[in-house]
C-alpha cells in the first residue's frame, strides 16, 4: 500500500457506528484497549489506512470502491490511500475528539438513522469542527438496516434541518449501513471529490503526536526491548529514518521544588506508514515513529499532544499565553439552552491546540483577550487556533475558540 496522503476523521454521537464504519472500510477494528472492549465505546483515537479505487470502464457509483477488482470484472485504478481516525463520541471524552479534530483533512459526521437528530454529541462535534476551521464534512446517515423507508426520510429531513444555517448546509448526506457494507461506494465517491490539500515539503518537519505507546510484551529481556512508538501526522516537511528529532514540550521534572519541562531528544529509528516500513514520510496520513526513547516515558499516551521535529526547528513552547477569545452564545449539546457567561478571573479552562489538551488558569482579563497560565505547556505557532471548554456539571463543555497571541 502507498503512503496515505489524506486523513479522514470519524466523529459523532456515541454508538452511531464510527468504529464499525472504520472496520467496514479498512477491515480493522480500532477499539483494542481493554476498557474499550469491555465498555463497547471508543476511548482513545483509533487509526487505520484504506485504499480508494475507481474503475475507468464504469460510470456512476459502481466505479468506486475499496477493492481493486470491479464488479465488471476489470481492475480498478488506485486513486488515493487515506488514513482514518476514529474519535470518541462519549460526552466525557470531548477533549480526545478535539485533539483529533486538528489532524483531520476531512470529517465524516455519523448520524444514526434509528435515533432522532441531532443527539447531544452530534451537535457538539459539528460545532467543534466549525470552531477548528474544518471545511470538508460529509454526513453519513448510518444504520439504514434498522429502520423503514419512512423513518429514513424523516431522519434525513431532521439532518437537513439540523445543518441549515451552518457552514455545512450543503454537505452531502450519504445513507448507508456500515454493518452490511451497503452504499460504501457512494461514500468513496464523495471522499474522492475532496482535493488533497497542498503540503509544503520544503519546510522543517512538524509532527503532531496523537498517540504514544510501548509495544514490548511483559517479560521481554532488556536486550530485546524496543524503544517507544509515537503515532500522529506530519503537517509539513519530510521526516527521514535516522533523523535526530526533538519532542516539545518534552518531559516534566522537578528542580528547586518547581516543575519544569525539558525537551526530549532521540533518533527516528524506523518509520511505518501505509502498513509498511519506509525510509521517509510525507505530510498527509497517519504514521508511526519508532524511537530510542525509554518505553516507560512513552507508554499509555504519555507523550500525546507533543510536537516532533528537527532539533531547534520547532515552534515555541508556551507556559503562559494571551488568547484572543471568541465565545459562543449558548453551550452546545446541553439539555438546557445555557447561555455562555463571560470568562472569569481565576477560572480553569480546557484548551485544545494542535493535538494537545491542557488546562489554563485565567490570570488577566482584557477587553479582547485573556491571559492564562498553563498547567501543561504547549508547543504551537503564534496565531494557532484553539478550542476553549469550561467545566459545567462535572464535564468539559465547548464554549468557544481562541487565537494564540
Amino acid at each position: 500500500m502507498e503512503q496515505p496522503v489524506f486523513t479522514i476523521g470519524l466523529v459523532g454521537h456515541v454508538d452511531h457506528g464510527k468504529t464499525t464504519l472504520v472496520q467496514s472500510l479498512s477491515g480493522k477494528w480500532t477499539d483494542t484497549h481493554s476498557e474499550e472492549i469491555k465498555r463497547g465505546i471508543t476511548i482513545r483515537l483509533g487509526y487505520a489506512d484504506v485504499a480508494l479505487y475507481k474503475c475507468s470502464s464504469c460510470a456512476g457509483i459502481e466505479a468506486f470502491g475499496i477493492k481493486n477488482e470491479c464488479s465488471c470484472g476489470k481492475q480498478r485504478e488506485l486513486v488515493r490511500v487515506v488514513s482514518l481516525v476514529d474519535a470518541p463520541g462519549h460526552e466525557s471524552l470531548m477533549a480526545t475528539m478535539l485533539s483529533g479534530a486538528n489532524i483531520m483533512d476531512c470529517a465524516l459526521l455519523l448520524v444514526s438513522a434509528n435515533e432522532s437528530c441531532p443527539q447531544p454529541q452530534t451537535m457538539e462535534h459539528l460545532k467543534a469542527l466549525e470552531i477548528m476551521g474544518q471545511k470538508n464534512v460529509i454526513i453519513v446517515q448510518n444504520k439504514l438496516d434498522l429502520v423503514t423507508d419512512e423513518q429514513v426520510k424523516k431522519n434525513f429531513n431532521e439532518i437537513k434541518e439540523f445543518v441549515k444555517d451552518t457552514p455545512y448546509q450543503n454537505s452531502p448526506v450519504i445513507p448507508l449501513s456500515a454493518l452490511h457494507n451497503i452504499n460504501i461506494d457512494a461514500l468513496v465517491e464523495e471522499v474522492l471529490k475532496i482535493p488533497v490539500p497542498e503540503r509544503d515539503v520544503s519546510k522543517n518537519p512538524v509532527m503532531y503526536v496523537a498517540r504514544s505507546f510501548d509495544i514490548n510484551r511483559p517479560g521481554t529481556k532488556v536486550s530485546g526491548l524496543s524503544g517507544g512508538i509515537l503515532g500522529g501526522v506530519l503537517v509539513q516537511g519530510v521526516l527521514k529514518k535516522g533523523d535526530e528529532i526533538e519532542l516539545l514540550p518534552g518531559y516534566d521534572t522537578e528542580e528547586k521544588n518547581q516543575k519544569v519541562w525539558k525537551p526530549l531528544r532521540t533518533v527516528a529509528k524506523g518509520l511505518m506508514t501505509g502498513g509498511r516500513e519506509v525510509k521517509e514520510v510525507f505530510p498527509g496520513g497517519t504514521f508511526a515513529v519508532l524511537t530510542a526513547l525509554d518505553p516507560s516515558i512513552v507508554k499509555s499516551d504519555k507523550l500525546s499532544g507533543s510536537v516532533v521535529g528537527h532539533v531547534g526547528k520547532l515552534p515555541p513552547v508556551w507556559y503562559e499565553c494571551v488568547i484572543e477569545a471568541h465565545l459562543l452564545q449558548r453551550i452546545v449539546g446541553a439539555k438546557d439552552k445555557l447561555v455562555v457567561e463571560p470568562i472569569k478571573l481565576s477560572e480553569f479552562l480546557m484548551l485544545n491546540v494542535n493535538s494537545s489538551a491542557t488546562v489554563g488558569v485565567v490570570k488577566e482579563i482584557h477587553k479582547a483577550a485573556i491571559k492564562v497560565v498553563l498547567r501543561r505547556p504547549v508547543c504551537a505557532e503564534k496565531g494557532s487556533r484553539m478550542a476553549i471548554s469550561r467545566n459545567i456539571g462535572q464535564r468539559w463543555r465547548l464554549i468557544g475558540y481562541g487565537i494564540l497571541g
